[in-house]
Formats: C-alpha cells, sequence, structure tokens
C-alpha cells in the first residue's frame, strides 16, 4: 500500500466523511442549521477539489498506483453516498433519486471490476456521458446541502433540478456501459456462478 501524497489526499477525503455527516448531529445550541448547511457544503467543496487534486498530483509527480486507482473512486463514491442518504433524511432529495445513483455506482463498480478479471476494462473506461453525470451531480449536491439562496440564486431549486439531470444521465450511462459489456457478458452468461 503505498504511502505517497496523491493516496494521502484521498485517505483525507475518506477521513472527511464522518466528519461531513457529524455536523449534522450537533446539538443546534452549538450550530444553527444554516451553520450545519455551510459547514458541510464546505467539506463536500473541500472533499471535490482534492479528488480533482489528486488525480492531478499522480500524473504529474508520476505517482500513479495500482492501489490508488483502486482507492480513488472507492472515496468518490462514498462521499456521494453519504451526501445522498444525508439529504435524503433531510427530506432534500427523494429516496429514489438516490437509490438510482447510488445503485448505478455499486452496478457499474461491479461491472469494471468482473471486466477486468476478464481481461476488458477497457471496454467499460469512463465515458463522456459519466463525466456528464458526475459534473450534474457533483454541483447538485452541494446546492443541496447549502439549502438557501446565494447571490439571488434559489440553490435548493436549482440543485433539486441538478440532481433529477444526474439521476436521468446515471440511468442513460449506466445503459451505455451496460450495452458495451453486454457480449461479454452474454459469452460468460454460462458460466457458473461465483460467490
Amino acid at each position: 500500500m503505498p504511502f505517497n501524497i496523491p493516496n494521502t489526499l484521498t485517505w483525507g477525503r475518506i477521513a472527511l466523511i464522518p466528519l461531513f455527516v457529524g455536523v449534522f448531529y450537533l446539538p443546534d445550541s452549538v450550530f444553527s442549521v444554516g451553520q450545519k448547511n455551510l459547514v458541510s457544503t464546505a467539506i463536500f467543496i473541500i472533499a471535490a477539489v482534492t479528488d480533482w487534486f489528486d488525480g492531478y498530483l499522480a500524473r504529474s509527480l508520476q505517482q500513479t498506483s495500482a492501489f490508488g486507482a483502486f482507492l480513488d473512486p472507492v472515496a468518490d463514491k462514498l462521499m456521494v453516498a453519504a451526501a445522498l442518504i444525508l439529504l435524503v433524511q433531510l427530506g432534500r432529495v427523494d429516496a429514489l433519486i438516490a437509490v438510482i445513483i447510488i445503485g448505478r455506482e455499486i452496478t457499474i463498480s461491479a461491472l469494471r471490476e468482473w471486466m477486468a478479471q476478464v481481461g476488458q476494462s477497457a471496454s467499460v473506461a469512463v465515458a463522456y456521458v459519466g463525466k456528464l453525470k458526475t459534473a450534474a451531480q457533483m454541483t447538485a449536491i452541494p446546492m443541496l446541502l447549502f439549502n438557501a439562496p446565494f447571490l439571488g440564486i434559489d440553490m435548493n431549486g436549482l440543485g433539486r433540478v441538478l440532481i433529477y439531470v444526474a439521476a436521468a444521465l446515471t440511468l442513460w450511462s449506466m445503459g451505455y456501459y451496460l450495452h458495451r459489456a453486454m457480449p461479454l457478458l452474454r459469452a460468460h452468461g454460462g458460466e457458473q456462478k461465483g460467490g
């Protein structure tokens, strides 16, 4: 398990998750609801920035590793899942949206792992629609966490629109990846199921 700057940033992103969630469990006498929204938004944005930054550093410092390639998407998915579950609890995101997005992440992660095992990981490499989905999702979530007008913009309303766009792109991207993998899935369909 190589410890370098990019991997340390990724571990830091994972460590932010309990802090991010724990903010909303503090008594209102410590933080008002508005302060909780602001702090959680700031933590999520910091995590999103470090996600970009650790990838940039891994490439520029030539510190890419198989472990880093595994850990980075895990950290992303944990943070997004935590945020969505929290937003469902706060009544800012419909549970169906969270199920679609989280379910897609689990499905495609499992698909990519299987495709890598059969030597076909390039078939499910990140596509443009997947990047659009991520952009919509990572814009919507901080807006919904902030949950207040900003510079005259209704952040909650815009965030709700974007999270529905993200859910639609999520289904589209899942369909795209499954379509790409379908020939291999059919070819291996007769094999005995694993545990």
